[in-house]
């Protein structure tokens, strides 16, 4: 996996699009302070291939997680948020551009880092 600095956030962001009509296939709690989410994504630097990624979000400390039942029913036209601010990134589903706006979406993740990794659709 390759870490996401604060720095590569906005080419991160721009080069999946805003993750605007994504799909969450899955999120997995690997210990309490670890949690994965795949994504299945357009990729702009493949030519808009779809890909999946593999988001790994470590030093958690906060979040507000779906049920793996209802990930399927997530309206995803608003992409997904990942933004760094006070020291901490953040993962929210939707458009957000603070970590306190973050917290009002219907899932989020608060780290300390992230990793992420590319795999086939």
């Amino acid at each position: 996996m390759k870490p996401i600095l604060a720095k590569d956030l906005p080419n991160f962001n721009s080069r999946f699009g805003g993750f605007v009509d994504a799909e969450i296939r899955c999120v997995e709690v690997m210990s309490p302070t670890v949690i994965q989410v795949v994504i299945a994504c357009q990729d702009s630097a493949r030519g808009f291939d779809w890909l999946t990624l593999n988001l790994e979000f470590s030093g958690i400390t906060d979040a507000r997680l779906l049920e793996k039942s209802k990930l399927s029913l997530v309206d995803m036209s608003d992409g997904i948020s990942v933004i760094h601010e006070e020291k901490s990134f953040a993962f929210g589903i939707g458009d957000y551009h603070s970590l306190s706006g973050i917290k009002n979406a219907t899932s989020y993740i608060i780290s300390s880092s992230i990793k992420y990794e590319e795999g086939l659709f």
